[in-house]
């Protein structure tokens, strides 16, 4: 079971604040921790993230002993984060339809590679006999109601999801996935919900939510893998 706390934009641009979302997300059960390289990347934007920022975040995640992670959106961003050593990556679905060799690229190296599908209208997987790859069912709504959400997969063992990618209020949905066979559950994460300055952070869980949602996905997981 794999929990990632997806941290994008709602640090607000503040470096100091990063670290304090790294930090708690380790208090909070996550097992990586998620940013957003190369949207809303501009030397002037909220999440412009150069070679010293990126060094920094590996250096704090890897004190706080929990994986760093990042959505590569564009080719600089990829140029970026190849000069460090990174297993895992992830895709937005945004970044499938948009750059779609950029992705296969990113494929092709063989790392665990992360998909959400939220933007992908294919009925064909884009990708298809890769091992390292895994598909993330998702709604590109923000925030996402209860019915826009009535097609979530009733058995995720059985379909071609690994995991769930939340961008609803709560932690009801992520829980509610995993009890349908969801392995990987990715949700935004936040200090403060009422915060303004980025619309995640509304959709987003707090500390003490997403220890919730953790400490109670991983014993529902356990108890499916048992057979119950």
């Amino acid at each position: 079971m794999i929990f990632i706390s997806e941290i994008g934009l709602n640090y607000n641009g503040n470096i100091g604040l990063a670290y304090e979302l790294i930090r708690q997300s380790k208090y909070s059960g996550a097992d990586i921790v998620k940013f957003q390289l190369g949207w809303r990347a501009a030397k002037e934007d909220i999440n412009h993230i150069d070679f010293d920022m990126l060094s920094n975040l590996k250096k704090w995640a890897d004190f706080f002993e929990i994986e760093l992670m990042f959505s590569i959106f564009n080719e600089e961003a990829y140029d970026l984060i190849s000069m460090f050593s990174f297993s895992k990556y992830k895709i937005a679905s945004r970044t499938l339809v948009d750059n779609f060799d950029l992705v296969k690229k990113i494929v092709d190296k063989g790392m665990d590679t992360y998909i959400s599908l939220g933007m992908w209208t294919d009925s064909e997987l884009p990708f298809v006999g890769y091992d390292n790859v895994h598909y993330l069912w998702c709604k590109s709504l923000y925030p996402t109601t209860p019915w826009d959400m009535l097609d979530l997969p009733k058995d995720f063992i059985h379909s071609q999801y690994s995991g769930y990618s939340d961008h609803s209020i709560g932690i009801d949905l992520p829980l509610l996935a995993i009890a349908r066979g969801a392995t990987i559950i990715e949700k935004h994460f936040t200090l403060d919900k009422s915060d303004t300055t980025i619309r995640d952070h509304a959709l987003s869980a707090t500390p003490e939510e997403y220890l919730c949602m953790t400490q109670i996905g991983k014993e529902i997981y356990k108890k499916m893998r048992l057979g119950i």
